[in-house]
């Protein structure tokens, strides 16, 4: 079960994943662009209802016998300083990006706990471990799903199900193109806009919107982590640029921390 995947990450998820023979049931909020394949189900679900995600869940382990692999990809990015976001807006992406991968894998992990066997995959970002200016209520929403998903991974390890987190880094996606949500701009961050992004211009013309790497190759190393049976990393970096990103952002809260020689030696004795 792959949400999120008339686009992105998520149609070269649900691609790869025909191409190598599973069946597949893919969900989406609106209509779909994806070919028709004997092997493809396609289900409309909104992940931020609650309700509805558990249904859809149902629906599936009825006609398949089950959900062997979830794959948590249904997200929105957000461009906006935190004093621009609006209420609605804040709520809206919390309500997508952290509440629908809890409430599906709600619901998935009754099924897989009666197999003992499962996995939930989800798709969060080097952006979880660091943070940008203006991304800042995008990458609350996934520093809150690695918290929760790492809990939730020694939760139901002795039930059999695996949970991973996937960080990609830049992909060529429609994510920071046609799909970025932007902030009604404030005059003040013009400066910190043009800066990060070269233009103060919101949203963004589509020629600047960030380009990455290839989601199918994305969608492969991910396909090839689920299938690697030993391998038990909790966090995947997937992208070129991702170690780097990851590295930056570690070394960074790591020097706040170093500031206090408790932690030091604290390192030290878990060195030895």
């Amino acid at each position: 079960m792959i949400t999120g995947a008339n686009g992105g990450l998520g149609r070269a998820l649900t691609r790869a994943a025909l191409d190598a023979g599973h069946t597949v049931v893919a969900t989406m909020r609106e209509g779909h662009e994806l070919p028709a394949h004997e092997r493809l189900t396609v289900e409309h679900l909104d992940v931020r209802d609650r309700a509805a995600a558990h249904a859809v869940v149902a629906d599936i382990a009825a006609r398949h016998g089950g959900i062997d692999v979830l794959v948590n990809n249904a997200g929105t990015g957000f461009i906006g300083a935190a004093e621009e976001i609006t209420e609605d807006a804040a709520r809206s992406i919390v309500d997508t990006n952290l509440l629908g991968p809890l409430w599906l894998s709600q619901a998935v992990i009754p099924l897989m706990r009666d197999r003992g066997a499962g996995h939930i995959v989800q798709i969060s970002t080097v952006g979880a471990v660091g943070t940008m200016p203006t991304l800042g209520t995008y990458n609350a929403t996934k520093w809150g799903l690695e918290a929760f998903s790492e809990a939730m991974a020694a939760e139901v390890a002795e039930f059999g199900i695996t949970v991973s987190l996937i960080e990609p880094g830049a992909l060529d996606t429609e994510w920071a193109g046609s799909s970025m949500r932007f902030s009604t701009p404030m005059p003040h961050y013009d400066a910190l806009r043009t800066r990060l992004f070269g233009t103060a211009r919101v949203p963004w013309p589509e020629t600047d919107a960030v380009r990455g790497a290839d989601p199918h190759k994305a969608a492969l190393a991910i396909l090839d982590h689920v299938a690697a049976a030993d391998d038990e990393r909790l966090r995947v970096i997937v992208g070129d640029d991702a170690p780097a990103q990851v590295a930056a952002a570690l070394a960074t809260r790591r020097a706040d921390y170093r500031r206090d020689p408790r932690f030091i030696a604290a390192e030290a004795s878990l060195e030895e």
